[in-house]
């Protein structure tokens, strides 16, 4: 039995035992993160770079690509080690510590997107007080309380989960350090940890999902009472990209952790784990810009000035 205090390696069992197949899935993990590294860091330039983007939306939207790429980066480094390397062991404390962040950055981005469908709700329901409401004061507060309610979420369960022993097996049956996976390993009884694990997960989930739904409730329902087609059309393009990265987030968010650690499928759990982990922070940023006429405006714009500025240094 054992804990934090000599305690071997966990060894990350990963995707798969075939040699063929870890080399195929490496190669497309990377292709996948350097995709996801570029487009998130070109988001962010983007909308500090043009003025026209320093509005409430993209201020949200630059700090969920901060967040995607955060989180992108605490999974698939070490998963694309495991894969090219035989040396699949990672240190109790190291396992922990991605575990913590995974819970803050995905804890954060829950509550991020809630804000964003805040956002939305004020632009469309009541647009004239937009400027108002959506003060640089309360866009301030709401970011702040995003990372906080992430950072509170990841500390608890990491106090509950550090408190077990271990002593069944260093094998996880996962491609990174997961809650399931973990408290699979535990010889303790982990009945009261479970509990605690699901409630703050399923608090988050679905706090952050009822505020979502409320909003979009209010959107379509003053969606409906407008007359022209074209003002409909614009209406449901402004929200349209952060509702569809909302469907996909959640529903695999939903399958993953809002059930119990003893209907843990290795199978099921690691695809969906896949998705969540390494390809909607990569689609994130695809989403919001190729569904965005202003994001790709404002490249445009980024575009012309560095051409413009380089035409001025030669002359």
């Amino acid at each position: 039995m054992w804990n934090d205090t000599h305690v071997p390696d966990f060894i990350l069992m990963g995707l798969t035992d075939s040699e063929e197949i870890q080399l195929v899935l490496s190669v497309l993990f990377l292709l996948i993160y350097l995709v996801t590294v570029l487009g998130n860091v070109g988001m962010i330039m983007i909308i500090h770079l043009d003025v026209q983007l320093h509005t409430p939306m993209y201020f949200f939207l630059s700090h969920l690509s901060f967040l995607d790429l955060c989180y992108s980066n605490v999974i698939i480094p070490k998963t694309l080690g495991n894969l090219v390397t035989s040396n699949k062991s990672i240190s109790f404390r190291g396992c922990f510590t991605q575990m913590h962040f995974f819970i803050l950055f995905g804890g954060a981005e829950c509550f991020l997107l809630s804000s964003m469908a805040y956002d939305r709700y004020v632009a469309i329901c009541n647009p004239l007080q937009y400027p108002v409401i959506m003060s640089s004061r309360l866009c301030s507060a709401l970011l702040t309380a995003t990372y906080m309610i992430g950072f509170m979420d990841s500390s608890v369960s990491m106090i509950c989960m550090s408190r077990l022993h271990f002593c069944k097996s260093i094998d996880v049956d996962h491609f990174f350090c997961d809650t399931s996976p973990i408290l699979a390993l535990s010889c303790e009884d982990t009945f009261y940890t479970e509990i605690m694990a699901f409630i703050f997960a399923g608090s988050t989930l679905m706090v952050s999902l009822i505020t979502i739904s409320l909003s979009y409730v209010s959107i379509l329902c003053t969606i409906l009472k407008i007359d022209s087609t074209l003002g409909k059309q614009k209406a449901f393009s402004t929200c349209g990209s952060h509702l569809l990265g909302v469907i996909i987030f959640y529903s695999t968010m939903i399958f993953t952790y809002l059930k119990p650690t003893k209907s843990y499928s290795l199978g099921k759990d690691q695809v969906a784990s896949v998705f969540y982990t390494i390809v909607i922070p990569m689609l994130n940023p695809l989403i919001y810009s190729l569904r965005n006429t202003e994001v790709k405006n404002a490249f445009n714009r980024v575009m012309q000035k560095r051409g413009s500025s380089k035409v001025l240094k030669k002359q």
